[in-house]
């Protein structure tokens, strides 16, 4: 059936515009324009391709009371996230194709959205020994990560590089020197001295990106840094695009929208990883968000249970769920004057997408009829015990947030409706 959406505010990231009209779809594709079986009218709100969301952790196998994949879609449904990408360190890891199989037909059979998955880079995450990349590969495995166990044994590394190279692969790092940063829950300065709590200096990620870029460098591949969230680490990066590496990076919804001054008297919803940093950087990281240095916006949605956030501080585990919360928050961004819509939806959608070789992210026709329709205007107060999250470790519990979703599509199937 053809659909065509009337009197709606396009934004085509892919363009770069932002035009008043009509968009058909049919057959689960964006068309020319022309006749159609039935019409949406948008109200004049936004219609804009799917968020395509980078390192969601859906907690299966292992975790399922956490998050299971019909839960994590209907919450990417509900937040205009039309695809995820999924990161492998669950309980087992995603190490082997087996395991990869196992998830992606759990996702095919419950989950309302396209989920693409990531696979480990080493066995276990250990940092030990290789995995078995090129069978994860043929497997469907979209990049390979081993997330926040950054392997520090320099020449398994470089054959691991090496290897996914070889494949045209691309490796995802979480850029922070395990040493400095191990058992810290915030980061240096007057904020964590006064609460008395472990920190790591701003410039554990700088060093751990230097290393990164260094090994990339060496071996010649496609790297995505994670999450950048500090000022100091950007010159590495800038430069490391100068000279023709293949390299981009992303961050994350909390690290743009809240800081270290966030976590108050010890709110462990707040607690996440990297830990939430200065005013300065959080500015600094629009910044670079604005201007393209960083590329991509994401959730890191980490879901964590109520048992493993109510501990004291540095006890608690880290994370936040972010899948219905990123589109409201990142608005804020362009409420306050930072980006244009334009811009937000590269970062959220265009940009991920042509990283990982993904489908979506425009408005052209031919490209996948993953939409979804907002109002970038309307105010409400979140309440997390509403979240469709099996978990519900948000920071913006009570929130006053501007943006809600109307309506999102998946193959040019509606998968939302409030």
């Amino acid at each position: 059936m053809s659909i065509l959406f009337e009197n709606a505010r396009l934004i085509d990231p892919a363009t770069g515009t932002q035009t008043t009209g009509s968009l058909r779809m049919a057959d689960g594709k964006i068309t020319e324009p022309g006749p159609a079986d039935t019409s949406v009218d948008c109200q004049g709100f936004c219609l804009a391709p799917g968020i395509v969301d980078l390192g969601v952790k859906v907690c299966e196998p292992g975790e399922r009371h956490k998050e299971s994949y019909k839960s994590a879609g209907m919450a990417a449904a509900a937040g205009g996230v039309t695809t995820m990408v999924t990161r492998p360190d669950t309980l087992p890891a995603i190490d082997s194709p087996e395991t990869l199989t196992f998830a992606m037909r759990r996702a095919a059979d419950v989950c309302p959205v396209n989920v693409r998955a990531m696979a480990t880079l080493t066995k276990g995450r250990l940092g030990r020994e290789m995995a078995e990349i090129g069978f994860l590969q043929d497997a469907g495995a979209v990049a390979f990560t081993d997330c926040d166990a950054v392997v520090t044994d320099n020449k398994v590394l470089g054959r691991a590089l090496s290897y996914v190279k070889h494949l045209d692969g691309l490796v995802v790092g979480h850029p922070q020197d395990p040493g400095l940063s191990a058992g810290a829950a915030a980061t240096s300065g007057k904020f964590a001295t006064e609460h008395g709590l472990a920190a790591v200096n701003a410039m554990a990620e700088r060093m751990g990106l230097d290393r990164d870029l260094a090994m990339v460098e060496m071996a010649g591949v496609a790297y995505h840094a994670d999450q950048i969230t500090t000022a100091r680490a950007l010159p590495a990066l800038e430069q490391a695009k100068a000279r023709g590496l293949d390299v981009t990076a992303g961050t994350s919804i909390h690290h743009v929208t809240l800081n270290e001054t966030d976590v108050a008297d010890y709110r462990t919803f707040f607690k996440v990883k990297p830990p939430l940093r200065s005013e300065q950087d959080r500015l600094e990281i629009i910044a670079a968000l604005a201007d393209g240095r960083i590329d991509t916006l994401s959730s890191m949605h980490t879901p964590q249970d109520e048992e493993s956030k109510r501990l004291p501080f540095e006890e608690a585990a880290s994370g936040a769920v972010g899948l219905e919360t990123l589109l409201p928050a990142a608005l804020s961004l362009v409420h306050a004057g930072h980006l244009d819509l334009p811009t937000l939806f590269r970062a959220l959608s265009w940009n991920p997408a042509q990283r990982f070789n993904l489908p979506g992210g425009s408005l052209a026709p031919g490209a996948p009829a993953d939409l979804v329709l907002f109002d970038p205007d309307i105010e409400f107060t979140l309440d997390r015990t509403k979240l469709l999250s099996k978990s519900k470790n948000t920071p913006f519990d009570g929130a006053e947030m501007r943006g809600r979703v109307m309506g999102t599509w998946v193959a040019g199937k509606r998968v939302f409706q409030p």
